[in-house]
């Protein structure tokens, strides 16, 4: 534990819970033991800890809920993403909770979000298991000692995964949940041990606050800084390279998946940590990320043989397998994780229908209209029933995390991009020379050297001649060192021209359908910016 002090003085009783056994402030290797002594997990032969997170192994939209209340009646984007829940049925549902939870030992960790103190919220979790702790420590930001001394919660998160709500007396859609209660400040996550819905909720919690209490835009991205102190910036969703493509060996790392936007100009980590996709793992594909995992990252949902070796290939529980580090396992790292000075933002899509340029450079109307797209793509495997490549668009590319209408952060980032002179690259990282299961997904080495070219200047039309994508209209590079020519125009790699305008046709056509629910706010440069033919 920190300290005989510091824990005696932990009561929860403020919060209902009675009598508990409270470890408070348990260090990595503590809670690492105490895991395996209970045997709630194994340690790899890397050093680090593997656990199962059970019956769920993702995030679980359809049970994310917010509490509707005064706060949020008229702030927030109500729908399929945003469900609203009942203020009392929180109050009832939280006092079951909490119920449960005393008297049982429990694990308690005082910590904070947001490197830049003028917007640091301090956050304390209460967890019934070790690891669930763990990934508590890894994730968000740890504390100087000193700093618990007179620590102050403006936020709690609880977090129960073995109890189990009874949905038609709880106001549930089943038995698990997570649900955020402004008015309150409280996180509440139960039925499910994915630790994802803890760092999510604080996340989807920022996204509110900072918009609308502070004027900063939220942004689900990575970043990193370069030696001169230029910031770049990493949109994309869950696969398609966040967190490969900012741990970069050339430049210092800032965070690999939430950050904050200043009216200064600055850009700084929400987390203390990294959150990172495990499947088909190498080290010589990701360098960074294989060797952060040692004594004091959690794996989640990994197959192990009988010495502790991973199989990072082996995804017999999920695709989604994980690995949770503190950001100090990256050598190369921003310290105080705050960058300045923005001057490159990537849109990075796994596009599997293998249409878009691997890179292009977009227009101001063309980088909202993809912001507020978010597209990426579904692949067979991925899920049940998905035999052919589905388009999949996530507003903002966060919108299971938005509370807000997408414009209202659309809007934030337009201005912040005319503020800066920032330049907006689109990045495919998906499929060349043909969809999912005809052509190959790009090779990282080129995605890493388009990157590289963007960042050093290579790019700029003195220095390339570019063509404009006749179905996307977008600006694409026809040369870039260390990078097949072949490769930058789609068209060319698939060699196929009847194959290639039906699906490019066949996805211009899904963007311009989902887009339809935007246009009555979109302006004309907006919707301009984007697909220039459907047929």
């Amino acid at each position: 534990m920190a300290s005989e002090k510091l824990a005696s003085s932990i009561s929860l009783e403020a919060y209902g819970i009675k009598n508990a056994v409270v470890n408070y402030q348990m260090t990595p290797d503590e809670l690492h033991q105490d895991t395996l002594d209970k045997g709630l997990g194994k340690e790899a032969d890397n050093g680090a800890l593997a656990i199962n997170t059970g019956e769920f192994t993702g995030r679980s939209p359809m049970d994310r809920f917010i509490v509707k209340d005064a706060i949020t009646e008229n702030e927030v984007w109500w729908g399929d993403i945003n469900i609203p829940f009942d203020s009392d049925k929180f109050d009832t549902l939280y006092d079951k909770v909490v119920a449960y939870l005393s008297e049982k030992e429990l694990y308690v960790r005082d910590s904070y979000v947001c490197a830049d103190d003028n917007y640091r919220l301090n956050i304390r979790v209460i967890t019934e298991l070790p690891w669930s702790n763990m990934f508590a420590y890894n994730m968000f930001i740890r504390p100087e000692a000193a700093e618990l001394e007179n620590f102050k919660e403006d936020w709690i998160v609880v977090n129960a995964p073995e109890f189990m709500a009874d949905a038609a007396i709880d106001g549930t859609r089943q038995h698990n949940f997570a649900i955020l209660n402004f008015t309150r400040k409280i996180a509440l996550v139960g039925g499910t041990g994915y630790t994802g819905e803890m760092k999510k909720g604080i996340f989807s919690a920022l996204n509110f606050i900072l918009p609308v209490e502070k004027n900063t835009l939220p942004m689900h991205c990575s970043a990193n800084v370069g030696e001169d102190g230029d910031t770049a910036i990493f949109f994309g969703l869950s696969g398609t390279g966040k967190t490969t493509l900012s741990a970069d060996p050339s430049r210092k790392l800032i965070g690999d998946d939430e950050h904050g936007w200043t009216n200064e100009n600055t850009v700084f980590n929400f987390e203390g940590g990294c959150y990172a996709k495990v499947i088909d793992l190498s080290e010589e594909k990701e360098p960074d990320i294989y060797r952060a995992i040692k004594k004091g990252a959690l794996l989640e949902n990994v197959i192990m043989n009988e010495e502790g070796k991973v199989d990072y290939e082996d995804t017999s529980i999920t695709q989604n397998t994980r690995v949770s580090y503190p950001i100090y396992h990256i050598d190369n790292i921003q310290e105080g994780s705050i960058g300045r000075n923005p001057k490159n933002i990537f849109f990075l899509t796994a596009d599997a229908f293998g249409v878009l340029p691997p890179i292009s450079r977009l227009t101001p109307g063309q980088a909202a209209y993809h912001f507020i797209s978010g597209y990426t793509a579904k692949v067979a495997g991925t899920e049940a029933g998905i035999d052919e490549p589905l388009p999949s668009f996530s507003a903002c590319f966060g919108a299971p995390f938005m509370p807000l209408h997408p414009t209202r952060y659309a809007e934030m980032l337009s201005k912040k991009m005319q503020e800066s002179g920032v330049t907006v690259w689109l990045v495919n990282t998906g499929w060349v020379g043909g969809s999912f299961g005809v052509g190959n997904r790009i090779r990282l080495r080129y995605t890493r050297a388009m990157i590289n070219a963007a960042l050093n200047g290579d790019l700029e039309e003195s220095k390339v001649d570019y063509f404009n994508h006749t179905v996307f209209g977008l600006a694409m590079p026809l040369s870039c060192p260390n990078v097949p020519d072949e490769v930058l125009t789609p068209r060319s790699a698939w060699k196929d021209d009847e194959g290639y305008y039906k699906t490019a046709f066949k996805l211009a056509k899904a963007f311009k359908k989902n887009f339809e629910q935007f246009e009555e706010v979109a302006n004309e440069e907006i919707i301009a910016g984007g697909p220039v033919r459907v047929e």
